[in-house]
């Protein structure tokens, strides 16, 4: 299992990772930073979207922590 988290603070709203993988992040209306909405995806297809967002983002804004015993 992962973890994903995100340091709005750094993000530059380029929003790769919602299109990476728009069911594990999205967009502040009010800013364009970035909101984890799934911060421990469950299935394997959605955990694959936020590796890859975690690679595309610009501004490194996001990781990824294991989490013991999981995947």
């Amino acid at each position: 299992m992962i973890r994903i988290r995100a340091d709005r603070d750094a993000c530059v709203s380029a929003g790769m990772c919602v299109l990476t993988a728009p069911g594990v992040f999205e967009q502040d209306d009010d800013d364009g930073r970035v909101v984890v909405a799934d911060p421990a995806p469950a299935t394997e297809e959605l955990r694959r979207g936020a590796r890859e967002a975690v690679g595309l983002c610009p501004s490194r804004a996001l990781s990824l922590d294991r989490i013991p015993g999981g995947d």
